[in-house]
């Protein structure tokens, strides 16, 4: 690694975006390899995501070097490729703590940096901010220039688009970059490509070009002509003509390893008025073998060997949630040949590596598009199937309305197996399934189960997919706790309970994987034990019988208290008049942040000892 004449690294020197800027041409390449060595060295610590931030170390660079930040407005989009953006602007010491408790978060996030002018944890919002942050500006004197850097899938959000039409239309003086790692778009990049390039953005034919059209506008009808054969002249050797259509000058694509060459499109650019877009070619993995090679997995790792790229520790892997998920899915697959799973963009996350190999035609992965997963999954009910929806709690939220709308307005027989609700832990605020208890259940029709353990997790898909209508089945991240077993696969009755302790005065009704953190609280208050199971429909004869013999009622979820399975009990005791005192807890009513699942559930009071603690003083 190239060092300066006192042996000193070029990037121990670089620690705001200013001091890139101050450094010579030459530097820059070697730059960008130190700061993919040291992407390396810290991840490979912490975790993290890491393939897709291994592909856009130029380009950051580069932006950064051209641009006047924090004046000028960077936004990242998907956030997880922003570790590099974090390295340049003054956490690099910090990079180590990325998604642990009280430590960088790992996604731009307003309040760690003035560099992150938009908390991106979700995909596809960058164009419509970035749109909103240059119509904002507008009619100032000196406006800051506003770049969004959208990729790794995120293009292909329908949101995206809908800011692509709006900020063309008006004609925002913007730049789109497309970071293009064949995770969305990817034409071909050769020698004409990077020339066109570097030709259409250079000053002088910017200037023929704006002359020119003035002048062809003089005879209208000429000119629309003119427009429409550039427009489509250059859609001949460049893949731009789309965006062209919306309203955006389309430059691309280029190298988006070549520093110099960004550096240089990237000034030119800067000197353009009005809609652009950039398409950038990019590796994921790029300078580190194991993720070129696996882009799949390395796309985000746990703490591993960076010489070998294999993960530290040799424990066995447990089953989690998401394994049961995948089990059943397969199994039930086999046996009925009307199941069609969907996800967006979630194949591994959600379970299905194995479904889509074994039955392709029943697999449809759609993209970042969730509401469009959810309306796919309607009209599949339509004619007759059974369709499958694995999806993030976090990511549902974002089709709430075809939930509404597209389903449960027509009573379609659609299964939702929910992964990732409660508090996920590492990914943090964005990612935390905090609320869909308190969305779905305000649902008619709507069918809601929490698993306590595994084997219920089985047993409630298979009773959930028995069911004809809306069921949805949430399960949160990991779960190695308890052991799987085929053998203990129950029928659960919908809406029915079941009691895990008896005891007398206090009874503790707990929805979901809570429930274990519940039987110290009572065991030590002599309690009962109820797991709820369904927080919709509600057992409201076992609800009923308990009142007559117990004073208290507490409710233990890992969902928001508002609105949530607690507020359900709290609606059914008032209702009807039942003698008894109710608690809630829940997770508290604000955004929590990154640290390991343990250390969140501790913070809010939802670990063993922190149930015991609450009990105790409600009682006392």
């Amino acid at each position: 690694m190239k060092t300066d004449k006192k042996n000193k690294k070029i990037l121990d020197s670089v620690d705001f975006p200013s001091d890139v800027r101050k450094l010579s041409a030459g530097k820059l390449p070697w730059l960008c390899r130190e700061v993919r060595d040291f992407l390396i060295e810290s991840v490979a610590q912490s975790g993290g995501h890491f393939g897709s931030n291994l592909g856009v170390v130029e380009l950051t660079v580069a932006l950064h070097r051209v641009f006047d930040t924090p004046r000028d407005l960077l936004i990242w989009d998907v956030g997880h490729q922003a570790y590099p953006h974090k390295i340049l602007t003054g956490r690099k010491k910090k990079l180590y703590t990325i998604r642990k408790k009280d430590g960088l978060a790992p996604f731009p996030k307003r309040e760690e940096s003035e560099y992150d002018v938009l908390g991106v944890g979700h995909s596809s919002t960058s164009i419509s901010a970035a749109l909103g942050m240059a119509l904002a500006n507008k009619g100032r004197k000196n406006p800051p220039q506003v770049v969004a850097v959208i990729g790794d899938g995120a293009l292909g959000s329908g949101m995206a688009f809908e800011a692509l039409n709006h900020a063309g239309d008006v004609g925002a003086d913007m730049l789109v970059v497309l970071n293009d790692n064949k995770m969305s778009i990817s034409p071909n990049v050769g020698g004409m490509g990077k020339y066109l390039t570097r030709l259409i953005s250079s000053p002088s034919y910017i200037n023929f070009r704006e002359q020119g059209r003035k002048i062809l506008d003089t005879v209208p009808a000429i000119g629309k002509l003119a427009r429409r054969v550039e427009s489509h002249g250059k859609g001949l050797v460049t893949p731009g003509t789309f965006f062209e259509e919306l309203g955006f000058d389309y430059y691309g694509p280029i190298d988006g390893h070549d520093v110099g060459e960004l550096v240089e499109v990237l000034s030119n650019l800067k000197k353009i008025k009005g809609p652009k877009i950039l398409h950038v070619i990019t590796k994921k993995g790029k300078g580190y073998i194991p993720a070129e090679d696996d882009e799949f997995s390395l796309h985000a790792v746990k703490p591993f060997d960076p010489i070998t790229g294999k993960k530290n520790g040799s424990a066995k892997k447990q089953l989690n949630y998401t394994d049961v998920f995948s089990q059943w899915l397969c199994d039930k697959a086999k046996k009925d040949n009307k199941l069609h799973a969907i996800t967006p963009a979630m194949c591994s996350g959600s379970g299905l590596v194995d479904f889509c190999k074994k039955f392709p035609a029943r697999y449809h992965d759609v993209g970042i598009a969730e509401q469009h997963a959810v309306t796919l999954a309607a009209g599949m009910a339509c004619q007759g199937k059974k369709p499958v929806v694995a999806i993030y709690s976090s990511f549902l939220q974002r089709a709430f309305d075809q939930v509404i709308h597209d389903v449960a307005l027509q009573n379609l027989d659609v299964l939702f197996a929910i992964d990732r609700a409660g508090i996920v832990g590492a990914d943090g605020a964005t990612h935390n399934g905090s609320f869909d208890l308190s969305f779905l259940r305000m649902i008619p029709g709507m069918v809601i189960m929490a698993p306590s353990d595994k084997n219920e997790c089985y047993s409630m898909l298979e009773s959930g997919y028995g069911y004809s209508g809306m069921v949805a089945v949430r399960y949160p991240r990991g779960g190695g706790e308890d052991k799987f077993s085929p053998k203990k696969v129950e029928a659960i009755e919908i809406g029915k309970a079941k009691i895990e302790r008896k005891g007398k005065e206090l009874a503790i009704l707990s929805f979901g994987a809570l429930t274990r953190n519940c039987l110290k609280a009572a065991r030590e208050n002599g309690a009962t034990l109820v797991n709820m199971r369904f927080v919709k429909p509600l057992d409201e004869e076992l609800l009923k019988n308990l009142a007559k013999t117990h004073k208290y009622f507490i409710t233990v979820e890992d969902n928001t208290v508002v609105g949530g399975a607690g507020s359900a009990v709290n609606e059914f005791v008032v209702n009807n008049g039942l003698d008894v005192k109710v608690k809630n807890l829940g997770l508290p009513d604000k955004f929590l942040q990154h640290g390991t699942r343990e250390e969140i559930l501790a913070e809010a009071g939802l670990d063993e000892e922190g149930i015991l603690k609450s009990i105790k003083e409600i009682i006392s």
